[in-house]
């Protein structure tokens, strides 16, 4: 186990050691959105459209408190490491009691099950967070150059991309328990992987001493221009990106008639190929750098979704394609633009210092990005007259416009800002 990350080379071991616990935390995601649902509305009777606002709030709430987590992160990491394992075994453990209760509850009356869900999303949300925000803190720590930084990055993403294929396949192959087993087995692993994981530098006594400590802590990642920026962009790109993922399986419904096991399939396939793109993207940033590798994504992803709007019924096959390509182009967004992130705190020299206040605006963006999409693309389509199951050329049309042709949009206006706001400062900067 290294004391210093940038002594040594990045290897498979440090790569599992610190990546693993992306697995288990991937279960958050997925679960919650796609199977809670549906297990509250068909066995207990909850109504979906109260059901739908407490995860909205709950998901709201969680994203406002992701900066003051990343301030307590901050605090832990100025005591020392073991602090912040400390920290992260709590959360685990609450994570996991949180989670249970959630699809084992003790209550089934529909009004007070949905309070019973609110509490536990809150609870549970809040310890995924806290723990999410103190291992990227910890990846972001360990510096290195851009190659290394992606690295570090990549295998924490990749591993969570692999967790949501487990999270997908568990319940369906094996049943709710032995989904809520491996969480609980993977929470313990990852602990204790990342427990013996490269250790960053730990801040001298000084640097502890200008840890930003006030109320101001919290804005502090705001003083950076370069991050403003930065965070633009991601903003954009997320939105993005979150809008085809809101309205993937309408697409699939209404658009291609894919039939139900088409659809598993589809999903299946683009995580997975968000997985395995990891290696080449590293590659490409060994070439290009960080910046330059992130846009070649988001390109990738605008030249499949203009094909993609190509597509109509009885093309289910062909959108397989479709899902492979952008889970490649996934893989960009996951694995490059935290290690951005890693390096800009280091150049502005709040390694060691901040990095639980970064990244705790970093995922509060992250979120938004998920509110967003839901909240303005499908009351958007409502208005324009699409619905539900709707499958007339208009329906049809105004659908591929909002999944496929909006996101290029948005994504080329992100490429755009990142080439001036990013790329272009870098490779020519300014001189007085």
């Amino acid at each position: 186990m290294t004391s210093n990350a940038e002594a040594a080379p990045w290897s498979v071991g440090d790569g599992l050691r610190y990546g693993l616990l992306g697995l288990p935390l991937a279960f958050c995601a997925l679960p919650l959105y796609v199977l809670m649902p549906n297990l509250y509305a068909r066995q207990w009777g909850v109504p979906l459209a109260a059901l739908g606002a407490v995860l909205l709030g709950a998901r709201l709430l969680d994203a406002v408190i992701d900066p003051l987590l990343g301030r307590l992160c901050d605090r832990l990491f100025a005591q020392s490491l073991r602090a912040v394992l400390s920290m992260g075994a709590l959360a685990a453990a609450v994570l996991a009691v949180g989670f249970a209760f959630i699809f084992v509850p003790l209550l089934h009356q529909p009004t007070a099950l949905l309070w019973w869900a609110g509490a536990w999303l809150v609870v549970t949300y809040g310890a995924y967070s806290a723990l999410s925000v103190a291992h990227q803190s910890w990846g972001a720590m360990l510096g290195g150059d851009a190659l290394y930084r992606s690295r570090v990055v990549a295998w924490r993403e990749g591993l969570g991309l692999v967790g949501v294929l487990l999270a997908v396949l568990t319940p369906a192959l094996l049943g709710l328990p032995a989904m809520l087993a491996l969480l609980l087995l993977g929470l313990v692993a990852g602990w204790w992987a990342w427990s013996r994981a490269p250790q960053p530098v730990v801040p001298s006594a000084s640097a502890r001493d200008s840890t930003p400590r006030d109320a101001g802590a919290l804005w502090h990642p705001w003083r950076n221009a370069d991050f403003r920026r930065l965070l633009g962009v991601y903003l954009l790109n997320g939105i993005a990106s979150a809008i085809p993922a809101t309205l993937v399986l309408f697409f699939m419904q209404d658009r291609l008639q894919a039939s139900a096991a088409l659809q598993s399939v589809a999903l299946g396939v683009y995580f997975l190929f968000g997985a395995l793109s990891m290696p080449l993207w590293l590659r490409l940033v060994r070439r290009l750098g960080l910046a330059r590798s992130w846009q070649a994504g988001m390109i990738l992803s605008i030249a499949v979704f203009l094909g993609a709007s190509q597509l109509g019924a009885g093309d289910a096959l062909w959108f397989l394609l479709v899902c492979a390509l952008s889970g490649a182009a996934l893989g960009s967004d996951l694995a490059l633009p935290g290690a951005l992130l890693a390096g800009l705190i280091a150049k502005a020299g709040d390694r060691g210092r901040a990095e639980g206040a970064y990244f705790g605006w970093w995922n509060f963006a992250t979120k938004l990005n998920l509110a967003l999409a839901a909240g303005l693309a499908l009351p958007l389509l409502g208005w324009l007259g699409y619905a539900p199951g709707a499958r007339d050329a208009h329906a049809a049309a105004l659908l591929t416009a909002a999944y496929c042709l909006l996101p290029c949009v948005l994504k080329a206006l992100a490429a755009g800002a990142l080439h001036f706001f990013i790329i272009q400062p870098t490779a020519q900067p300014h001189t007085p």
